[in-house]
């Protein structure tokens, strides 16, 4: 039994206080903790007096670099770590207070496959030894926190899971516009957190109480699991070093937290015992929520699923939520039965098709794409896992993993960022046994058909049957029944003419008795029979009628789609015809039904090299720049297609239509074609001419540079030459850099305030040395107005609006 009335107090911000104690700018707080024990245990103690029910352990920086630095193991370090808060969990049980000790976990400071060439394996494995360290340290639980990619959180969930028994409580970074740093929603972390089975989600870090709130908010609606929230002492004051809020005015808004709710409260940077103090007194203060000076907190009464509400199926990538409250169509297309071409392209390994076709099936409206690599002689296990990666780096739908394949199920699933879903189950009490355990782990979907190993029943009661045994094994197991999908199994009117109104029979009655959302493979019914199209096309909307929610189809074949949208108008479930104007509101019908039904008209005709860059397909981009090349002038491509597709990327970057995994993928399918170009000057004598040298570094200090490395990306990409100094670049080799190559432009990044003051010393330096150099800052601490007042000429809140100071310069 949960005790969700009560709220639980964290702790507070560690480095805030660090520096208090004599931790210098840009100094690493591992190697602080561990030269200062006594000052890691004064903190802690400083916090459980405040009203702390919880202690952070000061292992949020560990990560691989590091550890190779310090030449120490995981494992030793995390001892050394961990040691002050254990001696103050022992010394205040004495006192019969409870507390309860986290061990941190903070991201690798590297971006993960595909946005940076972190494998999700590597991950993983650092990940685990942390987890294994927590574990034997006697540690009461894992955070996972200040995370911006729900696949680095994958990860981390998993070793954790895998390798012990501890509860995790994630909180990830978003922005005001509720997503995060790489573009995953609210939405999103709540069902893939949920699928993985973590025990409380939650927001830390990047913004304040008061813009922090209404994010809270709205995850609430998406989960019931508990729900963390540790803000920033509001936002950062660049000016001051500080953050621009009070101690009271951080516990008034944190006052709205606790009555709304929220399970677990406590600070990130700039907070201190005097913040946590004010939250504690407030709970306190109401004896219905104080969970304060318990003899022990029992983990099993603080987390768990409250009575949770019936919700639609939802399944998500790493970018995109689906809730199934509508007909959503899965993308048959990447399956190789009857398709030679595609199964030809597995057995080559040539993934450029396979991608493709996925991006078709997108830009024709699939919400869900069905995945299959079934070929004679090709290792499902080893292929799945690989083609999953690539999809997903391409796409921004959800994958469903379609094989019998146990081993080839549970390898796809491992690597899948997201919710997806599997395909399939059947009544075979031994393949249930296999497949639905690695359903619950990885927090899929799953598909169940109504065959068992006596064949497909002709009869629809019989069927039925079948679906009741798989919702109570997979029920059994744990699968939520909102995740549980029935196929009734579409046969061919040709040859089996009478079960075909047995599977439209079957469809009503699940619906009807078992309140599941269903799917079927429509285009079966058709085989071996003339005006196919017309039978799949009727077939599907008697189907629909009957209640059939995921028709696997070819949504290229947009008769079959203009069904499933005008049947979504009819139904009430596109909400004044939203979905279906906005699909055909430019759309013309043609005479004859044989010869193309319903005809999209695209309102922007993009050429193939637009086409390539916004699907990031890089052997696409560099065909067709290689194609045009034999009628067009190299630097007229470069000019007039190459550069323009990526500022139509980079407008829909700015304005929040597209997000930062696709961006970098457009960036490196344009690199693609730039390599292209340069092969082609210099075989011709020709030389390619930079637009201009640009030197880019983080300030000193500061070891942070994933902003710093996607700006050279895309700078790159836009023709400048980057001269990357790295990370923590003293001043004066950043000046030395400047005068040695007559350098125009100098581009600052700095994620830390404690590090502004390097950036203002740098810019004072460039002044002083060279004058007419331009300087363009960018980092999260920044705002535009600190930018002037350090004297950079350009401030940039993003990639983008680097390339715009630069091009501005060189002009």
């Amino acid at each position: 039994m949960t005790d969700r009335n009560k709220t639980r107090i964290l702790d507070g911000a560690t480095g805030t206080l660090f520096q208090a104690r004599g931790m210098k700018a840009g100094e690493d707080s591992t190697a602080f903790a561990l030269n200062n024990p006594d000052v890691v245990e004064a903190v802690a103690r400083e916090y459980i007096e405040a009203g702390s029910e919880f202690i952070y352990t000061p292992t949020f920086n560990l990560n691989r670099s590091k550890i190779d630095g310090l030449g120490e193991t995981v494992m030793s370090i995390s001892e050394k770590l961990a040691a002050p808060a254990l001696k103050l969990r022992d010394e205040y049980a004495a006192k019969g207070r409870g507390i309860l000790l986290a061990y941190d976990i903070g991201s690798q400071g590297e971006m993960l496959e595909p946005l940076g060439k972190l494998s999700f394996e590597d991950a993983y494995d650092f990940y685990a030894l942390e987890a294994k360290a927590a574990e034997e340290l006697g540690l009461d639980l894992v955070t996972i926190e200040t995370m911006t990619d729900i696949y680095d959180v994958k990860a981390a969930v998993l070793a954790v899971k895998e390798n012990t028994d501890l509860p995790v409580i994630v909180t990830m970074s978003f922005e005001e516009n509720g997503r995060t740093f790489t573009g995953t929603s609210l939405e999103t972390m709540a069902i893939t957190l949920e699928g993985l089975g973590v025990d409380a989600m939650g927001i830390n870090c990047s913004l304040g109480p008061a813009q922090i709130l209404p994010l809270i908010k709205e995850l609430m609606t998406y989960t019931e699991l508990p729900i963390v929230a540790k803000p920033n002492a509001g936002l950062p004051d660049p000016a001051t070093g500080g953050y621009d809020i009070s101690c009271d005015e951080f516990v008034e808004i944190m006052k709205q937290y606790v009555d709304a709710g929220v399970d677990m409260v406590g600070g990130c940077c700039g907070t201190t015992p005097e913040y946590i103090r004010g939250i504690a007194d407030y709970v306190n203060s109401n004896p219905a929520k104080a969970g304060r000076g318990a003899q022990e907190i029992s983990l099993t009464s603080l987390f768990g699923l409250e009575e949770r509400p019936k919700r639609d199926l939802r399944v998500c990538s790493g970018r995109k939520v689906v809730n199934v409250d509508h007909v959503a169509v899965i993308g048959e297309r990447l399956n190789p039965t009857g398709k030679k071409k595609l199964k030809n392209a597995l057995l080559d390994g040539d993934y450029d098709y396979v991608i493709a076709q996925a991006v078709s099936q997108e830009e024709a409206g699939a919400e869900i794409l069905d995945v299959n690599v079934g070929v004679p002689g090709l290792d499902e296990a080893a292929v799945m896992p690989v083609l999953v990666k690539k999809l997903q780096a391409h796409t921004s739908l959800p994958l469903q993993i379609d094989s019998s394949n146990p081993e080839a199920i549970e390898a796809a699933l491992r690597v899948y960022n997201g919710k997806a879903i599997v395909n399939s189950v059947n009544g075979d009490e031994e393949i249930m046994d296999r497949v639905l355990p690695i359903v619950k782990k990885y927090g899929a979907a799953v598909i169940g058909l109504t065959l068992d190993d006596s064949g497909i029943p002709e009869t629809c009661d019989q069927r039925f049957a079948i679906a009741q045994r798989i919702v109570e094994k997979a029920e059994e197991y744990g699968i939520r029944r909102e995740d549980i999908i029935i196929d009734c199994l579409t046969l061919t009117a040709s040859a089996q003419q009478k079960e075909v109104d047995e599977t439209l029979k079957t469809l009503r009655m699940v619906k009807e008795k078992l309140g599941l959302k269903t799917a079927l493979g429509v285009s079966n019914v058709s085989f071996g029979l003339p005006l196919r199209s017309v039978v799949n096309r009727t077939f599907l909307t008697m189907a629909l009628e009957n209640g059939l929610d995921l028709p696997i189809i070819n949504p290229n074949d947009e008769d079959m789609m203009a069904s499933v949208f005008a049947f979504n108008v009819l139904k009430n479930r596109d909400e004044g015809a939203t979905a279906f104007i906005e699909r055909y509101a430019e759309a013309e019908m043609s005479k004859a039904i044989s010869k193309g039904g319903v005809k999209k008209v695209s309102s922007e005709e993009l050429s193939a090299i637009a086409k390539a860059i916004d699907s990031g397909i890089e052997s696409e981009a560099a065909k067709a720049v290689e194609e045009l090349l034999a009628t067009k002038p190299a630097m007229d491509i470069v000019n007039e297609d190459l550069i323009p597709a990526l500022d139509r990327v980079g407008r829909g970057f700015e304005k929040g239509e597209i997000f930062l995994p696709v961006m970098m993928q457009s960036a490196q399918a344009a690199q693609a074609g730039f390599d292209v170009i340069k092969k082609a000057l210099d075989s011709s004598g020709q030389r390619g001419e930079s637009k201009g040298d640009v030197v880019i570094a983080t300030v000193k200090g500061d070891i942070h540079d994933i902003g710093k490395n996607i700006v050279k990306v895309i700078m790159e990409n836009y023709g400048f030459n980057m001269i990357d100094l790295g990370r923590d670049v003293p001043v004066q080799t950043i000046v030395d850099e400047v005068l040695e190559k007559g350098i125009k432009l100098v581009g600052l990044s700095a994620l830390m305030t404690t590090t502004l003051a390097s950036m203002e010393d740098t810019i004072r330096a460039i002044r002083q040395a060279v004058p007419e150099c331009r300087v363009m800052v960018g980092g999260a601490v920044l705002t535009e107005d600190y930018a002037k007042e350090i004297g950079a000429d350009f401030y940039c809140k993003d990639a983008m609006k680097s390339v715009e100071a630069a091009q501005k310069v060189f002009e």
